[in-house]
């Protein structure tokens, strides 16, 4: 029955069609806040449900595009609207869409100015975030990965702390200037294609010559957006100064576009260059993964801290789409996605103590096991998510791409195990400073636990993060089949690269 409904873009612009809604509501200024908190919340839902219909519907034995929706936009320059979803991008959509209704949620209370204005941004750039992931043709993908920058740069320009609008604008500048280089790559694959359709440029051989400078184009764009060590100074102060929801979206979303962008574009299009290019991937994310964890270890502010952690643990996740092995691969996506859900679980941590303190300094805190044992335990649970613990989600990824890394080079696991060296002492750190030891703050005694609405909140990425810890194949599955199939053509390419000389000898 739903082979019929176009459920991708119903996914992609109901959360538009909403903010459209809530832009329509008139009133008394509680009554609005009201109503526009109940209709985001509503739609952002509804989104969600929609998207586990996609997620029902998708054949995991298949490795091609599924649930294709196509229409003509600009038919004189071939360029069409497309979506499509497979094994790769189909959990980045879910991740998208399960954590919006969240992010949403956490703001209730916390969001008391310009609510309406707060709620329109939100359902734009879900709207924004899932028709990046599902988009089939390079000029709308570039449309969508565009514009993810406008509702998340009002985000932090107008509801994030007092260096807000510094924080926005390098958001904006940084992430802006490596797009600007995409672009002429776009524009130079279409004239040596002829196409922007992402299906068929998959297929197309681009010469050897010119790979080199369209993935540079390319990885200028997406290391910023992961980021990658040394472009990634932009991150820590948009989490700071970003409310709690923006932190969210913005380490559970957006930082996986780059991972995304490097296994839709960069391994199967440009497969010469990725292979020459590999020795400096493996430097900069051991880099990354190694040197951030040092630097979180000294953090005076706990989003610092996780922001710094969110580079080392992305320094993984490019490790292993990097190998081009099928361990790594499936690994760096399934790491990606248990980093979305566990780090955005972290920030909502901190903005629990946040709205309830105002300060975000590791010291102003201390045995808050006593006042506050359900937070304790929520806290405990991510906080151990992240450094890895077996029968959590952080522990699969971190395996799998071990063990693709130690097929490529026992020097890059090496360095890279270093990370699960590090990893747990900045986040024990963390834990130990802000739960245990003595309540010696007296402003500390009077706190509260959870309440109903922050439990509502936890539950969920609870149950998640121990499905994927417990149950991975269900994840693994439907992406085994378009990440085989994304390797074998590397190797093909690759294969027959190597031979050419031989041959013409």
């Amino acid at each position: 029955m739903t082979n019929n409904w176009p459920l991708l873009s119903i996914v992609t612009f109901l959360p538009l069609l909403g903010a459209l809604f809530v832009l329509s509501i008139r009133g008394e200024a509680a009554i609005v806040a009201r109503n526009a908190r109940n209709v985001a919340l509503l739609t952002s839902v509804a989104t969600f449900l929609v998207s586990l219909l996609v997620w029902v519907n998708f054949d995991s034995n298949s490795a091609d595009f599924q649930m294709i929706d196509q229409a003509r936009w600009l038919p004189g320059y071939s360029i069409v609207y497309k979506m499509g979803v497979d094994g790769i991008s189909l959990f980045f959509v879910l991740l998208s869409t399960f954590l919006t209704p969240i992010c949403i949620l956490s703001a209730w209370e916390a969001v008391q100015t310009r609510v309406k204005e707060y709620m329109i941004a939100f359902l734009v750039l879900e709207t924004m975030m899932v028709g990046m992931f599902c988009a089939l043709d390079l000029v709308l993908f570039y449309t969508f990965f565009e514009g993810v920058l406008i509702p998340m740069f009002i985000i932090i320009g107008v509801w994030g702390g007092a260096r807000r609008v510094y924080a926005a604008f390098k958001f904006f500048l940084y992430t802006l200037l490596g797009s600007v280089l995409m672009l002429l790559a776009v524009l130079a694959m279409y004239f040596d294609a002829h196409t922007t359709d992402i299906q068929v440029l998959l297929g197309h051989a681009f010469p050897a010559a010119m790979q080199p400078w369209l993935w540079l184009a390319f990885f200028a764009s997406f290391a910023v957006k992961v980021p990658m060590w040394p472009v990634h100074t932009w991150l820590p102060d948009a989490h700071v100064e970003a409310p709690t929801a923006g932190s969210v979206i913005l380490a559970g979303v957006l930082l996986k576009m780059g991972g995304y962008g490097f296994l839709r574009f960069s391994l199967p299009m440009f497969p010469l260059a990725t292979h020459d290019f590999m020795p400096l991937i493996f430097t900069l994310s051991i880099v990354a993964v190694i040197y951030t964890s040092l630097v979180a270890l000294v953090q005076k502010d706990m989003k610092k801290l996780i922001a710094y952690s969110s580079v080392a643990h992305m320094g993984f996740v490019t490790i292993g789409i990097f190998t081009v092995q099928v361990q790594g691969v499936e690994g760096a996506i399934f790491q990606m996605l248990s980093h979305g859900v566990v780090s955005g679980a972290l920030f909502l941590c901190v903005g629990v103590i946040y709205d309830r303190m105002h300060t975000r300094e590791i010291a102003r805190y201390g045995g808050l096991n006593s006042r506050m044992p359900v937070y304790a335990f929520m806290f405990m649970l991510f906080t151990l998510a992240s450094v890895g613990l077996p029968g959590t989600s952080g522990f699969v990824g971190e395996f799998l791409v071990l063990m693709g890394a130690f097929q490529i080079s026992s020097w890059v696991a090496f360095f890279a195990a270093f990370g699960l060296i590090l990893g747990p002492a900045y986040a024990l750190y963390l834990y130990r400073r802000v739960v245990f030891g003595k309540l010696v703050h007296e402003d500390l005694k009077s706190i509260l636990d959870l309440s109903p609405r922050e439990i509502a909140l936890f539950v969920p990425l609870v149950l998640v993060v121990l499905w994927m810890g417990i149950y991975p194949s269900s994840f693994l599955g439907p992406m085994h089949a378009s990440v085989a199939k994304l390797i074998n053509d590397y190797q093909l390419v690759k294969t027959a690269a190597d031979q050419a000389p031989s041959s013409a000898q």
